[in-house]
């Protein structure tokens, strides 16, 4: 009988340990996504001096309009995919 109750114990352990890893998986997941939403948020990857080197890279003249025209349609395409996804 106390053969059966020490297994049962490392059965449950061992069940305890492996519900834990999943969950802190999961929930490190969720944070680390929320996390890089909200740095991407802050801190856009494309911002004017970017733009404006890419142009002339692609042989265009950069103006000021058009870099303004650019910047605004990210942002629109970034908000619209936002509300996309709530």
């Amino acid at each position: 009988m106390e053969e059966i109750n020490t297994y049962m114990n490392t059965f449950l352990w061992i069940l305890i340990v492996f519900a834990a890893l999943i969950g802190g998986l999961v929930g490190g997941a969720f944070i680390a996504r929320k996390q890089m939403e909200k740095y991407l948020e802050e801190n856009p990857p494309l911002n004017e001096d970017v733009i404006r080197t890419m142009m002339s890279q692609m042989g265009q003249k950069p103006s000021e309009a058009k870099v303004q025209q650019v910047v605004r349609q990210m942002n629109r395409q970034q908000k619209a995919a936002k509300a996309k996804k709530k």
